[in-house]
């Protein structure tokens, strides 16, 4: 069970990369990016071709993340400049990307488990005072830099400009922002983290696949939206960290069903499951509440009511 947990954990941080991509779109720039998907994919196939080859596996991750910078900017130029709707926008990219994935690696798959990728090297140099952990500190530490460099650049003016778009497109046009390039530098930043988080989850599992990012939208969707609904979303920061807890708590849960003997092949309905009921949950305990604040409400008007009658009778007796 110790085992099963720190690999949950530690596929939780490396997710969590790829959900906080998925937060800057859905939430920030209100943008329903379907290029997650491909993008995912595209980070790790491009890094494991890299390393394959001989690359150091540092220089193959970053160049995944500059690839994913690339891909989510296309999408934003055929959605702002080639006036394609948001949605047909990234289905297209996805659809793009599945055969520009297969031209990267030449093939379906690129084994790795012979190869000295970054996660090995990570285990080597470490292990030796972290023990099997240094997988999970290393990667918890990057995602948190990760996390304040999101914080950061979502307090600049760029990135003030970018949230203001996904608030109110028109109204920010109207002070003289160009939000074409507010959404496709959103895009960018979303799709670099993306694959940035396909990188690293390749390196991770020993092998890069063509199909590794099918449902990738999905889990990051249901990392958000279970962040939100456990650790709340009052501010940027407080956001941010809710959706690496949303991405570990969704790994946790994962884990837990394939233990109590669930199926893999029944992942995506039980991910669909999840974040139906991370939807349907925040509505319904908040109808609750209301439903109990209106309750005491009453009870406390007309106990108020039948004291205020007592008091009056009591003066009219006093009084006759």
């Amino acid at each position: 069970m110790g085992s099963a947990l720190v690999g949950s954990l530690e596929a939780g941080v490396i997710f969590a990369l790829m959900a906080l991509g998925v937060y800057m779109t859905f939430r920030i720039l209100d943008f329903p990016d379907l290029t997650v998907d491909g993008s995912f994919t595209t980070g790790g196939a491009l890094a494991a071709t890299m390393i394959a080859m001989g690359y150091q596996p540092l220089l193959a991750t970053c160049a995944a993340l500059v690839l994913g910078c690339i891909v989510g900017s296309v999408t934003g130029l055929l959605h702002t400049k080639g006036k394609i709707n948001a949605l047909l926008s990234g289905i297209l990219s996805m659809i793009a990307l599945y055969s520009i994935n297969l031209r990267i690696m030449g093939r379906a798959n690129v084994p790795l488990l012979s190869e000295d990728t970054l996660i090995t090297q990570i285990n080597t140099s470490l292990s030796s005072f972290l023990g099997n952990y240094s997988t999970l500190i290393t990667m918890a530490v990057l995602t948190i830099v990760v996390k304040l460099l999101l914080d950061w650049f979502l307090f600049t003016e760029i990135g003030l400009a970018v949230r203001a778009t996904g608030d109110n497109e028109k109204m920010i046009r109207s002070f003289g922002a160009n939000t074409d390039n507010t959404k496709i530098v959103g895009l960018a930043l979303s799709n670099g983290l993306v694959a940035l988080s396909g990188a690293l989850w390749a390196q991770y599992q020993g092998f890069a696949d063509v199909n590794m990012g099918i449902g990738m939208i999905v889990i990051g969707l249901a990392s958000v939206i279970i962040g939100e609904a456990i650790f709340g979303h009052s501010t940027i920061r407080r956001a941010t960290l809710a959706v690496i807890g949303g991405s570990i708590v969704y790994r946790i849960i994962v884990a837990l069903a394939l233990r109590v003997g669930l199926d893999p092949s029944d992942m995506k309905l039980i991910t669909a499951l999840i974040v139906i009921v991370a939807l349907i949950s925040p509505k319904m305990i908040g109808n609750w509440k209301e439903k109990q604040r209106n309750r005491n409400l009453r009870n406390h008007r007309s106990t108020t009511s039948a004291l205020t009658n007592q008091g009056m009778g009591g003066e009219s007796r006093v009084d006759s």
